[in-house]
């Protein structure tokens, strides 16, 4: 076996994450060159592709790969590694990092690139959506909506988040879905349905409490009205939904179809507007550091 000693780890560095406020470049340089460490950088270039990516992780050799960004760029390396035994850390360094957080990976840096060598990597599933990888959360409706608002906006940061949601809340409308799962159809009007592979998003909004990243499953939530209590009800305390409001299933496969088209993300990424979606449970997808 070998040791954290002996380990190489490839660093890939999205140079455009959340606010720039740290030159990760320089702190994995200087951190890990004063411990010996054997490492390599890799900074995403602009429009940069997974077939170009996964070159340079496979020409790296390493035995670790680390993703400094958002989900966005964890994401990509994911996709990169997918199926393999190559474990992959994470340095949060977007706007949200929902999964970072899901992950209990600490915010400050020098702490997470601690933990991204020394940590021990376990499996966890993903899903298939749309035959796109999706690591964490994706959904269609006033989630997707507020995406594409918060991508459009100058300011990042929660600030920039909040007038995002600001905005949705107010042009945000409800939508005819039908959900089929294996054994059931459900037909409802929605705010949003989520298909979470996560329990949370990087708000902190526990959208699923139920969900696990290592079971057989993954939760599809029905979003039926957008109420602002509820959301502070699952935020704050851990009271069970109100069905009238919001309902979830468990499933390893689904379809949904709404009658017209609506807004739509994967992992923080917006995919523009769409009326179908198939999603499938991927088991032992990824190695995580967590």
């Amino acid at each position: 076996m070998t040791s954290i000693s002996d380990l190489k780890i490839l660093f890939i560095v999205n140079p455009k994450s959340g606010t720039a406020q740290v030159n990760f470049t320089e702190l994995i340089s200087s951190q890990l060159t004063a411990s010996k460490t054997k490492f390599e950088i890799y900074e995403l270039p602009k429009d940069c592709s997974i077939k170009k990516l996964k070159a340079a992780i496979s020409k790296s050799a390493a035995d670790r790969v680390i993703a400094v960004g958002g989900d966005g760029t964890l994401k990509m390396v994911a996709e990169c590694l997918l199926g393999q035994e190559t474990p992959i850390g994470i340095i949060p360094a977007g706007s949200a990092n929902g999964m970072a957080k899901e992950l209990g990976i600490p915010e400050d840096p020098e702490e997470a690139i601690a933990l991204a060598i020394k940590g021990k990597p376990k499996t966890i599933h993903a899903v298939i959506i749309n035959d796109e990888l999706c690591i964490h959360l994706a959904d269609i409706g006033f989630n997707a909506y507020l995406v594409k608002k918060f991508d459009a906006l100058t300011q990042r940061g929660m600030l920039g988040y909040a007038k995002a949601a600001w905005t949705a809340l107010w042009n945000h409308r409800k939508m005819t879905v039908e959900i089929q799962l294996k054994d059931k159809t459900v037909q409802a009007q929605a705010a949003m349905v989520v298909i979470a592979n996560a329990t949370m998003y990087g708000t902190g909004v526990k959208i699923n409490p139920d969900g696990k990243l290592n079971d057989e499953v993954f939760e599809v939530i029905l979003v039926k009205e957008y109420s602002v209590m509820e959301i502070l009800k699952i935020r704050f305390t851990n009271l069970a939904f109100n069905p009238k409001n919001i309902e979830s299933f468990q499933t390893t496969a689904l379809k949904i179809h709404t009658k017209h088209k609506v807004h739509f993300q994967i992992d923080g990424e917006y995919r523009g507007k769409i009326n179908n979606i198939s999603a499938q449970i991927k088991q032992k997808a990824i190695q995580i550091i967590a």
